[in-house]
């Protein structure tokens, strides 16, 4: 039986914006946050983002997964001309279904089960409208042709090479079971929210090769990326002067391609932890950033 879940009193389009801003304003290596930008995206297009696309995910109880997805990618390409958010609507459309009161796990994987064909075409639209970049061709289920019927049978074959996919293709199993546990980790053990947000990053980036870097410059680039992720974890925790400048060098290298090392799909996965937390009360606001 599932432990019962604890009162929140955000509503669900409060823990969006939340978990949406929290995690672009951490200093996480290699991603815009407060402190730096990309050429074509800086931080105040995700703190739009994050504002615009709340009141979707508030109706995503009463509403398909695939209208959730692709109206909040809609929203976003209305405000910025580059992908912010295809990943984390993915992700986070159906956490925010699941109703309140019902485990994530549970009705997560009860939802994804549920998925029709009309969620499979409204995702590949999504897909298409937000060109992520380093996409590139599939063999099977590519996002130019048609949707298949099932949504999950495409994940299932993408599941092996992105992240995102991998969480429909195991019922979210790495967002609730690894990255939600890993903050909630990091903040009791006295970790401020910022110090939690980029240790957890660090812990993913070395423990999963990142999925857009893999996409942009090749998987061997990206088995760099964590290996160098894996150093720094091993100079911490916080607090460690060498772990703070091996976390500069990790930012350095990352940026040194421009946004090619941007390990975005890591960045998507932080934020679903956090809605995850926040949704079921285990952080709440306000917090010690």
């Amino acid at each position: 039986m599932s432990p019962p879940i604890a009162e929140s009193p955000l509503s669900i389009a409060q823990c969006a914006n939340l978990a949406l801003t929290w995690e672009v304003t951490a200093l996480k290596p290699g991603n815009v946050h407060r402190g730096a930008d990309f050429d074509d995206l800086v931080f105040p297009d995700f703190l739009t983002v994050a504002a615009l696309t709340a009141p979707i995910y508030d109706a995503a109880p009463s509403r398909p997964i695939g209208d959730t997805v692709l109206d909040a990618v809609r929203k976003a390409r209305q405000a910025c001309e580059t992908n912010v958010n295809l990943g984390s609507a993915l992700l986070l459309a159906p956490l925010a279904a699941t109703p309140r009161g019902e485990p994530l796990a549970d009705g997560v994987r009860r939802l994804l089960d549920r998925l029709t064909p009309d969620d499979s075409r409204k995702v590949y639209e999504a897909i298409r409208l937000a060109q992520p970049g380093g996409l590139g061709a599939a063999a099977e289920h590519d996002v130019a042709g048609p949707a298949p019927d099932d949504l999950l049978v495409a994940m299932r074959a993408a599941a092996d090479r992105d992240l995102v996919a991998a969480q429909y293709a195991n019922g979210f199993a790495d967002v609730l079971g690894v990255v939600a546990p890993a903050i909630a980790a990091a903040l009791a053990g006295g970790l401020r929210l910022n110090d939690a947000i980029v240790w957890t990053s660090v812990q993913l980036m070395s423990r999963w090769p990142d999925s857009l870097i893999a996409r942009k410059c090749g998987v061997e680039i990206a088995r760099s990326a964590q290996a160098r992720a894996a150093k720094a974890l091993a100079l911490g925790p916080p607090g460690n002067d060498a772990y703070y400048d091996a976390l500069g060098d990790l930012d350095f290298w990352l940026r040194s391609a421009g946004r090619r090392r941007n390990p975005g799909t890591t960045a998507d996965l932080v934020a679903a932890g956090l809605f995850a937390l926040l949704r079921d009360g285990i952080i709440k606001a306000p917090y010690r950033w």
